[in-house]
């Protein structure tokens, strides 16, 4: 009888624990689920980027807008650095001659120029390239899978039209304020006019002088040809296809070139998210692949308005494989890899 009772007693006290663990467990299970769907709730947190990528360095903060929605918005910007691009002078049309012939004719007009002026001219130049493109950019991730790390990705981007720029070192502004003063007496001498009047009396270039000047021609920096005619505001045309374009300094004594694309630049592209470590869930890390549609292939024209994409072929020196990369860029590809933490 004492044995039938203690049996009884233990299975109740098996039973006990039993429902007592299961209690438990389901009451862990509940609330997992409970804080699963509060973390999926619409502004229930907030999670930091840093971002680095074609994109440049970027800082977002994201947050749930439901199970499988989620935003984002953030800036991303290009450092800035510097490229640098070296250009030869030339005197004349640029073409035509070889290599050692246009020095040549470069070395006896830079001393033409030195003994009328007084004023040195190098035959080079530097341009200096610097990349600037600064976004501020709104996005909306949707998450098909049930794991919720995949995601595609529509949105836009919106910053600075001009995205690099390029212009002439410091140091070789006096130089070119050289070739501009050139320039100038080629103007004098093709015209019959005289370069300098010094109390109502007019001076003129030395008849040998403007005959070298007339015979070699202007100093430029050839860039390249015009693929096609180009027309002025009355549609006449005064560069025809196949013309040398030869760029010259601007009043300043300046040579400049600015690319650029759209202000607005839709996005859309695919991307992941996924825990770091199990121990630091707050930890993510992922990537962002995806494409910005800037409005096709980007100008990049010179100080004079000429633009050496859409109205040169055959562009020279270092600045072509720029221009041929460029061309290819009608949509720039965007891959971005990041690190994320909840706040």
């Amino acid at each position: 009888m004492a044995l039938t009772v203690q049996a009884q007693t233990v299975r109740k006290s098996v039973k006990a624990e039993t429902t007592t663990t299961v209690t438990v467990t389901q009451e862990v299970t509940q609330n997992t689920a409970n804080d699963r769907a509060r973390r999926t709730n619409a502004f229930s947190h907030f999670d930091g980027t840093v971002s680095l990528g074609t994109t440049g360095i970027g800082f977002e903060v994201s947050t749930p807008l439901g199970r499988s929605w989620a935003l984002r918005g953030g800036f991303d910007f290009w450092p800035h650095f510097h490229h640098d691009m070296t250009f030869p002078v030339t005197v004349g049309e640029g073409t035509g001659l070889s290599e050692e012939e246009q020095e040549s004719r470069f070395s006896k007009m830079a001393a033409t120029l030195y003994d009328v002026t007084g004023y040195k001219v190098d035959n080079k130049i530097v341009m200096e390239g610097v990349p600037k493109m600064y976004n501020f950019k709104l996005l909306v991730d949707f998450k098909p899978l049930r794991n919720k790390s995949w995601h595609v990705t529509a949105g836009f981007y919106w910053g600075n039209a001009t995205i690099a720029t390029a212009e002439n070192a410091k140091e070789d502004m006096t130089s070119l304020f050289s070739v501009g003063m050139y320039n100038h007496l080629w103007n004098c001498a093709a015209n019959s006019e005289p370069y300098i009047t010094v109390n109502n009396n007019a001076i003129y270039l030395p008849a040998d002088v403007e005959d070298k000047l007339l015979e070699y021609g202007r100093m430029s920096i050839h860039m390249g040809d015009y693929k096609h005619d180009i027309v002025d505001a009355d549609g006449n045309v005064i560069h025809k296809k196949g013309d040398p374009y030869n760029m010259e300094p601007d009043e300043n004594s300046m040579v400049s070139a600015k690319m650029k694309v759209n202000a607005f630049k839709p996005y859309l592209g695919i991307g992941y998210m996924g825990i770091l470590n199990k121990k630091y869930p707050k930890w993510k890390m992922g990537f962002d692949c995806g494409a910005l549609f800037w409005g096709g292939t980007p100008s990049v024209k010179t100080h004079d308005g000429t633009d050496l994409i859409n109205d040169l072929t055959n562009v020279r020196h270092s600045l072509k494989r720029y221009i041929d990369l460029a061309k290819k860029l009608k949509v720039f590809p965007v891959i971005n890899f990041k690190i994320s933490k909840t706040l």
